[in-house]
Parts: C-alpha cells; sequence; structure tokens
C-alpha cells in the first residue's frame, strides 16, 4: 500500500497544453517528482521538448509521442551512468519549447536616424514596421537567453531584436546611400538586406527572423514640404507660364471679391495687360544685340477713395470704349503733379478724341 502511494508521486505523463499566446519556453512543473521509466511524453506540433540533468542539457524530442526508455533517452542516460537497462524513476527537468511563429512584433525608431541624403545632405528619419521570429534551436535558446526561468515569454527578448534591427537599421540605410525620392521604392530591399544581417545575431540566441518588414520611413515635415515643392515643380514644366496663369487666376478671383465697377474693371485692366505681356513674350526674344523697346506708360485711376491700377495705354484706351473710364475719371501717371480727370490730361485727353465710331459700311 506505502509502494503504490510512492508509485502515485511518479509522473507517468508529461505534456504542455499552451494557452497564452507569448510563451516562449516553459518549465514543466513536477514539484521535484521523479519520472518513472516508461513515462508517457507527448510533444505537440509547434512544440520541442527538452530534457535537463543538473543544469547540462541532456535529450530533445521533436513533435509526436514517446515511452521514456534507456533507447530514446541517449544522452541522460550516459549523464547518469545507466551503463545497464534502468526502469527505476529518474529525476530531470523538462523545458517545452514553442517553435511556432510569433508574429506582428513592432519595431521602431526611438529617436531620428541620421541619413546623408546624396542632393541635399543630412537629413533625420524616422522609420517603423514589424518582424516575426521563432525559435530554430531550442538547446541554444535555453543554454544562451533562458536559463532557469521556469516560463519565459516572448517581451523578455523582444527589446533586445528591436534594438538589433534599428541598428541594423541605420547602418544599412547610411550604407545604402538612396535618394530620398527613391526610399518608397526600397523598402523590400532595406528589409532583405537587414534581414541578412540580423540572422547571425539571432541564430546565437538559438532563434530565426522569420520575416522583416519596412513599413514606412517619415521625413521631417520641412523636408516633406520641400520634396512636395520639388515635384509640383517637375509637373509644371514652364515655370514662366506657370505663374502667368497663377497671377491671371488671382486677378480673376479679386474682381470677384472686389465687387462693383472698381472690381471688374481693376480685373479687366490687369488681365488685358497681362494678355498682351504673355503675348509679347510667345513672340519670341529680342535678338541678340538689339535694342529693346521702350516699357509702357503706367496709368493709375481712382475711384471712391480707390487706387487701381496700373494701366498700359492698350488696356486703357479699350475701357474708355467700353465706357468703363470716362472724361471725368480721376487719372495719373508719371510726370502729373497729382490726380486729374482723363479728360483733362495732356497724357489721357487725346485718347477720348480717337474713340469716334467708324462710320457705316458702304452698301452691298
Amino acid at each position: 500500500m506505502i509502494w503504490d502511494k510512492l508509485r502515485g508521486e511518479f509522473v507517468d505523463i508529461i505534456e504542455w497544453l499552451d494557452d497564452t499566446n507569448d510563451t516562449l519556453v516553459y518549465r514543466f512543473e513536477h514539484h521535484d517528482h521523479a519520472i518513472k521509466v516508461g513515462a508517457q511524453l507527448t510533444v505537440r506540433e509547434g512544440q520541442a521538448a527538452v530534457f535537463v540533468n543538473e543544469g547540462q542539457i541532456a535529450d530533445v524530442f521533436g513533435p509526436g509521442r514517446y515511452e521514456l526508455r534507456t533507447q530514446n533517452l541517449p544522452i541522460l542516460t550516459k549523464l547518469l551512468s545507466w551503463e545497464y537497462g534502468f526502469e527505476s524513476p529518474f529525476k530531470a527537468e523538462v523545458y517545452f519549447v514553442s517553435t511556432r511563429q510569433f508574429t506582428d512584433r513592432k519595431w521602431g525608431t526611438k529617436n531620428p536616424v541620421i541619413l546623408r541624403d546624396p542632393s541635399i545632405g543630412p537629413v533625420r528619419v524616422r522609420a517603423f514596421g514589424t518582424y516575426s521570429f521563432r525559435a530554430g534551436d531550442p538547446a541554444t535558446l535555453i543554454r544562451e537567453v533562458v536559463g532557469t526561468d521556469g516560463r519565459f515569454v516572448t517581451g523578455e527578448i523582444t527589446d533586445q531584436l528591436r534594438h538589433a534591427i534599428v541598428s541594423r537599421f541605420a547602418d544599412v540605410l547610411g550604407e545604402s546611400r538612396i535618394p530620398l525620392y527613391e526610399l518608397a521604392a526600397k523598402y523590400d530591399e532595406l528589409a532583405e538586406t537587414i534581414g541578412e544581417r540580423m540572422s547571425a545575431e539571432m541564430s546565437g540566441y538559438g532563434l530565426i527572423l522569420a520575416g522583416l518588414l519596412v513599413q514606412n520611413i517619415s521625413l521631417p515635415e520641412a523636408v516633406e514640404q520641400a520634396l512636395d515643392e520639388r515635384s509640383k515643380m517637375g509637373l509644371i514644366g514652364d515655370m514662366d507660364a506657370y505663374m502667368k496663369y497663377k497671377s491671371a487666376q488671382a486677378v480673376g478671383e479679386a474682381a470677384k471679391q472686389d465687387g462693383g465697377a472698381a472690381g471688374q474693371m481693376m480685373g479687366m485692366g490687369m488681365g488685358f495687360a497681362m494678355g498682351n505681356q504673355m503675348a509679347g513674350q510667345m513672340s519670341g526674344a529680342a535678338p541678340h544685340g538689339a535694342v529693346p523697346p521702350p516699357l509702357p506708360r503706367a496709368f493709375y485711376l481712382a475711384e471712391q477713395g480707390h487706387r487701381h491700377g496700373p494701366f498700359d495705354e492698350n488696356v486703357l484706351r479699350a475701357m474708355i470704349g467700353e465706357g468703363r473710364v470716362t472724361p471725368a475719371s480721376l487719372v495719373w501717371t508719371a510726370g502729373m503733379d497729382g490726380w486729374s480727370p482723363a479728360g483733362q490730361a495732356p497724357a489721357t485727353a487725346a485718347l477720348f478724341n480717337q474713340q469716334a465710331p467708324p462710320p457705316p459700311p458702304p452698301p452691298a
């Protein structure tokens, strides 16, 4: 009866049902009870079982069901000096190692990384992404990282892995000398190179880097705005024509917002002036050595306490023809002492004499 009680304390089933999502290594707890020879060991898919005797790693089992005897415990048999068949209970620590992938681990730069761009010089960048890993060599993992920890979770190693990835990222990015505007097209190449450099370090921990992604490399806001402006300039092409177009749009908006005859007059006048300027430039530059034409004379109009202009003579003539400028409209141009009615000012009076309507056409 005493023998039956002692036999009941011997461990005869060894298994681990993992109900967590972050346990990397779990030590099978048998409270110093001996393991019975012939005990059943069950190792499920995504697991490995490691037997440790007095701190020394012995046998490692992959997925399957085992009956523990001297035949499948060769290293432990040797350590315990079981020269002949052994049927008595024995003591050993059993560690279960999860060999499945641990996915969606985050990495990112805590502080900016300084990158020297070939065209604009030093720039600070930040980056982040994800990686996944799994146990590759259970014995090395226990020997180098876990030690005697009864439950080792991923959080105890992910900080170290994240720091290593960030360090490799800085090295790879600095050595690549990829221009900033090409970084988005090089994420896969950067991740592949970082992964290659991480593999050797992780194998020293008994781990395998299963995957790594660079999700984003961000630049300071000022640099991003500068790159946006450079992109816009590339799309625009002819900056001179673009500026004329934008100015014409602004004039139209100003005329709408100003309202009344003054706003319409100003908008039409400036539109005529810009149209003449663009037409002159589209006709081609002056030949080398030719005398440039004199600058057009600028006229200003005053209405209800507001000044409008400048307008050249052609624009002013068109405004007179439409009745927007009358002989009583106040006008000023360089050389005049002050504002004067347009019909009396020597510079503009002659424009009203030229507005006589043409005679009717001859009969058919």
